[in-house]
């Protein structure tokens, strides 16, 4: 067992996104130039609340790119991923820390048994930390080598007397379950916690980023940290990119391997092939509940205009088990998904080029059109899954401008939304972070569609 340390990485988090060149040498490879790494066991990754295992793309690429099977891995995708505002009470469309510690050990079974390796390692974002724990605490420390847990609330989002069933609250029954004890991990796993100095909204001394401003939340930017883990301080991180950064993947990497990773770039491979669930949220609630009759298009764009290049390469129809693909696509080429799922708004959703092939492109509808969009003729939303946009620590603009909509500060903004007069549909919408540029088009609000330029890094 590692002892508990602090280390602190400066840094900002607006490095540039590191994917290695196109140049024909890199071409040629369809896998990564490392070497396989047979030592290292078989990787589970947890994805955080309301979210779905397509976050960690890119850590999954950069795993292959250092040697690490793909059949090795896997990423849990939760059924219902967001929490219950009272764990011990029903909730439409929402899982209890039960549910997810169920669904998670017959993810480390199936692991297991498809690789015969005798013990895993679990890697999870905010939230999915608490399955792992939760896992490992009630008899699963057998089959789980090590447990890197980052940003995982693990003393609560805020620690009250108010509210004992909610399982963020650091003084109620569930995390109290988790933490009593000298140590507060489990003997025989290896922990590791990773966390932010100061900019991850869920560890904030000050209630506002929970919608209690002023209230003090009795939690600190220390929060995720364990006693009896390693424990190491990723700078100036938010809440998300302590998962999906890439320094983050050097640390996920070095624990599990117990070595510097060959590379942090991805190697790209000659040709890529994408597929994915379609999913939806019925009630308004996210969900990973595949979504039958949509329809998927996939057309190649012109990443300086946003203009289809050509017809459609790949056109699907979901059936019972939500999936579409695959497509077949070059790593250089810029795309456009098209979806059209039953009840929602046709959804433009434009994205940088992929690397390398991937089988969790998973594809959600935008949110229908409310009263704020009543007067726009065209509606593109600037989104980027796996981090914050932090103002003014990132360059984050979207046609041409910071967005209003983004709060500066402590990141807390995953989105921000442009609302286009009609006379203005049609033209192409930038959108831009750090070094990664998307090209959107504006779409008719009439015609109920949305444009998403969906930020990869």
């Amino acid at each position: 067992m590692k002892l508990s340390r602090r280390t602190i990485l400066q840094g900002v988090s607006s490095l540039p996104f590191a994917v290695a060149s196109l140049r024909a040498g890199a071409m040629a490879q369809t896998a990564s130039a490392a070497t396989p790494s047979t030592e290292v066991p078989p990787i589970l990754f947890v994805h955080g609340n309301g979210d779905y295992d397509a976050l960690w793309i890119t850590t999954l690429w950069r795993m292959e790119s250092n040697g690490v099977a793909r059949d090795r891995m896997a990423a849990i995708n939760f059924t219902d991923p967001l929490a219950r505002s009272d764990d011990k009470v029903e909730q439409a469309n929402r899982s209890s820390t039960e549910d997810q510690r169920r669904e998670l050990a017959a993810a480390i079974a199936d692991l297991k048994r498809r690789t015969g390796a005798s013990r895993v390692a679990l890697v999870g974002s905010s939230r999915g930390g608490y399955a792992i724990r939760n896992v490992i605490k009630n008899g699963g420390a057998g089959d789980v080598s090590h447990a890197i847990l980052c940003g995982t609330p693990n003393h609560g989002v805020f620690a009250t007397d108010d509210t004992p069933n909610n399982e963020f609250n650091g003084r109620g029954a569930f995390l109290r379950g988790l933490n009593e004890g000298e140590s507060e991990v489990t003997p025989g796993t290896a922990f590791l916690t990773l966390r932010s100095d100061g900019l991850d909204k869920y560890a904030q001394a000050d209630g506002r980023f929970i919608g209690k401003p002023g209230v003090p939340t009795g939690v600190t930017a220390e929060g995720p940290e364990l006693k009896g883990a390693t424990n190491l301080v990723l700078g100036a991180l938010d809440h998300r990119e302590v998962a999906f950064h890439p320094r983050a993947f050097r640390e996920i990497y070095k624990f599990i391997a117990g070595r510097e990773p060959t590379r942090i770039a991805i190697v790209p491979e000659a040709s890529v092939k994408l597929s994915g669930l379609v999913t939806g949220t019925p009630g308004g609630v996210s969900t990973n509940r595949p979504v039958a009759g949509a329809t998927v298009d996939v057309f190649r764009v012109d990443p300086e205009t946003g203009e289809r290049n050509g017809g459609a390469l790949h056109s699907s129809k979901t059936g019972a088990d939500g999936r579409w693909g695959p497509a077949q696509v070059n790593p250089a080429w810029s795309l456009e998904f098209v979806l059209a799922s039953p009840d929602a708004p046709t959804t433009h959703i434009y994205r940088s080029p992929f690397p390398r092939s991937s089988d969790v492109v998973h594809l959600r509808p935008a949110r229908p059109l409310g009263p704020a969009d009543k007067d726009a003729g065209a509606v593109v939303v600037m989104s980027r899954p796996r981090g914050y946009f932090g103002l003014p620590r990132d360059v984050v603009l979207l046609d041409g401008k910071e967005p209003a909509d983004v709060k500066p500060g402590v990141p807390t903004d995953a989105a921000a939304t442009l609302r286009l007069p009609a006379s203005e549909i049609g033209r192409n919408i930038v959108a831009q972070f750090g070094e990664e540029r998307i090209v959107a088009r504006a779409w008719p609000a009439a015609e109920n569609r949305i444009a998403i330029a969906e930020l990869t890094y």
